[in-house]
């Protein structure tokens, strides 16, 4: 290993940063404490940690859909990866660890239940429901969630939005790992990320922590999902040979994941200069890409991933469907009263989507009067918000059919299985 460390430090995120304003800016000031003391990122980290988005990735499928075995990788174990890897790489060069961490913590937030599939199924039913130029891509969706949907409380108990800094956000929305890209450099503008961003890719992170999670993403997911894939049986005898050929072909002791990732990360902190960007040599990010391609050809195209695409749809689609037959053209308060008079026979889906709507609506939706003059309150918690009232009054239906898309995207595979067995099962 080179001893040129900290190589990075005069570009990292610190208060000696030209940008530092910029990269530290919030929606709204967060509220102060006297006492506290970690930097705007190490807050960030903090909040992502605290938030029910984070939690909930501990039974979103990463790739296989598997809820039941405790040994397949979860899409909360992906994301302690990329933190493991992102972070490891930023120390070595000098960046800063505070907002490297926190990106690679709220990288994933966006995504659906079941895995990338997920998307596809939401993709379908944005563009059927609200627009047909609409796609479902889990990077912008997390900066929808982080900005809009998670609530934390704050000193005086009342829910606030996330309102994290805009570093973090900037590098949820521009994680995206997907295009085979080498010596990753920050851009130099600060854009306005939920109007600029319109597709996946589209701008490199403003920060070089970002572009190092950006890279962390891709290193940390090739190796642990062919772990999975191995344990899961999807590999035949041909394709376990052609892979210990393509993991061999930089280091002859190259046996398994973290010896890879190990390699990986070390030529990363090897090659990567403020010249060159964040990069891998040609040789490792030959390998890197002949993994990714196996990947794909092996493992996501996989024949047996065909029953869990038709189960996941129908079960993402039903819950959809049902909750959207309860919108009356009436308004926001006919509907909430459609759904409350179903909570008896919805008894875990319809009291869940009340709650998830109380905290986002107008407070006219949610307490109105019913046939008999008296006051009558949808909501079956107690609630005090201060947070943006996304659904206003649920005035028309592309407002009520994204409130459903946000409340079906923020489930975990565990919970929409739950729901459809209610569904199906009487009594």
């Amino acid at each position: 290993m080179q001893q040129d460390t900290k190589s990075f430090a005069s570009v990292a995120a610190s208060r000696q940063h030209p940008q530092w304003e910029q990269l530290t800016k919030r929606a709204i000031d967060l509220y102060h404490r006297q006492d506290d003391i970690r930097s705007p990122f190490a807050r960030d980290y903090t909040r992502i940690l605290h938030s029910t988005a984070y939690r909930r990735l501990k039974h979103k499928t990463q790739v296989f859909f598997n809820i039941d075995n405790d040994h397949i990788c979860t899409r909360m174990e992906h994301v302690a990866h990329v933190e493991s890897v992102s972070g490891t790489i930023a120390s070595y060069l000098g960046l800063n660890g505070e907002l490297t961490k926190a990106i690679a913590m709220g990288h994933d937030l966006g995504h659906a239940p079941f895995g990338h599939h997920g998307e596809v199924i939401l993709t379908k039913l944005y563009q059927q429901y609200i627009s047909p130029d609409i796609t479902f891509w889990h990077e912008k969706n997390g900066l929808r969630f982080v900005d809009l949907v998670e609530l934390l409380s704050d000193n005086y108990n009342v829910l606030q939005n996330l309102n994290l800094t805009y570093a973090v956000r900037d590098g949820i929305i521009s994680h995206c790992g997907e295009v085979d890209q080498n010596g990753l450099k920050p851009r130099k503008e600060a854009i306005v990320l939920e109007r600029d961003f319109v597709k996946a890719g589209q701008y490199q992170p403003f920060t070089w922590e970002g572009c190092v999670v950006k890279l962390a993403d891709k290193i940390a997911y090739v190796g642990r999902d062919i772990e999975d894939a191995i344990a899961l049986g999807f590999l035949d005898d041909a394709s376990l040979k052609l892979l210990e050929k393509m993991a061999q072909e930089n280091d002859q002791k190259a046996i398994n994941t973290t010896v890879i990732m190990h390699n990986l990360i070390i030529d990363v902190c090897q090659n990567s200069s403020l010249e060159n960007g964040i990069c891998l040599s040609e040789r490792f990010i030959k390998q890197l890409k002949m993994i990714k391609d196996f990947n794909y050809e092996k493992i996501y195209y996989h024949k047996r991933f065909e029953p869990f695409k038709k189960y996941a749809e129908l079960v993402l689609t039903q819950i959809f469907e049902t909750l959207y037959s309860f919108y009356d053209e009436q308004g926001g308060a006919q509907t909430m009263k459609n759904l409350w008079e179903q909570r008896n026979s919805y008894k875990e889906l319809i009291p869940c989507f009340i709650n998830w709507l109380a905290k986002y609506c107008a407070f006219e939706v949610l307490d109105v009067g019913s046939n008999e003059g008296a006051s009558v309150t949808y909501w079956t918690q107690p609630l005090r918000s201060n947070n943006r009232k996304i659904y206003a009054t649920l005035q028309t239906k592309q407002i009520y059919a994204q409130a459903i898309l946000d409340f079906i995207a923020g489930m975990t595979d565990r919970f929409a299985v739950k729901i459809f067995q209610d569904f199906i099962t009487y009594g």
